[in-house]
Formats: C-alpha cells, structure tokens, sequence
C-alpha cells in the first residue's frame, strides 16, 4: 500500500492529500530516510512523522486497503 494511502486509513493523518504534501515536504521517513508518498509500506517499518516540533514514531503492524474509526490504532504502535 502507498505510504500516503496507508497514513489516511490509519488516521495518523486525516486526508490523503495533507500526507501526500507531508511526504513531498520531507516530513515523513520510513526507516530512517525520507520518503515518497509513492513508498510500499510494510508490515515492520518504522515511521517517523514530523508535526512541527513534535515527531511522532510509529511501528507498522498491518496493512490493510479499510478499517474502521475503531480498528485504526490496531494498525500500528507509537515507539518511544
């Protein structure tokens, strides 16, 4: 799944297109590099999302093209 499309449906960020202008600003790295919103995200990556001052690390646990408002925090987990 596109890295953009995989932060909508696990509502880390709440529009596609807001993740994908995240991604091309460089506010997005997979693993440590930055990434395109094109990027095939995988179960194990670890994202590090930048919200100004605040960065958020999560640890992707499953992929998945829809889940529910409720389900969406089972997508992945915040590592410190």
């Amino acid at each position: 799944m596109r890295l953009d499309k995989y932060l909508k449906v696990s509502r880390i960020i709440k529009r596609r297109t807001v993740a994908n202008d995240a991604c091309d600003a460089e506010h997005v790295k997979v693993n440590g590099r930055p990434a395109k919103a094109s990027y095939d995200v995988k179960e194990g990556d670890i994202l590090e999302i930048t919200f100004g001052q605040r960065t958020l690390r999560v640890r992707v646990l499953d992929v998945r093209d829809f889940t529910s408002k409720a389900d969406a925090a089972s997508l992945y987990e915040v590592v410190e």
